[in-house]
């Protein structure tokens, strides 16, 4: 698909540019998968927690808060570098209508 790597923002088919990022942009994979695992661990955490574990549950539950923040932080990297290769294709190209986000009424 046209290089998504290098410019994952749908410049004209969509009033969403953004939408389906996270599928498009390949980027965004590790982020992904770092928020998954620590999901999985969240769940770890609530077993742990239930079968009374108390140093387990705190292992896990201090490694899934980990991932999960790394997870964020690396997918919100990701979404700053799509807006800024968004907002070069926008000055090399200044006859393209800006998209509106705001549904007409």
């Amino acid at each position: 698909m046209k290089g998504a790597f290098h410019d994952p923002v749908d410049h004209a088919r969509t009033t969403q540019p953004h939408a389906g990022e996270s599928f498009i942009d390949t980027l965004w994979l590790p982020g992904l998968l770092l928020i998954g695992l620590g999901t999985a661990l969240i769940a770890g955490t609530i077993a742990a927690t239930a079968y009374g574990n108390r140093e387990l549950t705190l292992i896990l539950a201090l490694i899934a808060g980990a991932l999960v923040t790394a997870g964020a932080g690396l997918v919100t990297l990701e979404h700053q570098r799509v807006k800024r290769v968004e907002r070069r294709w926008m000055a090399e190209h200044p006859t393209a209508d800006p998209v509106s986000h705001v549904r007409a009424a």
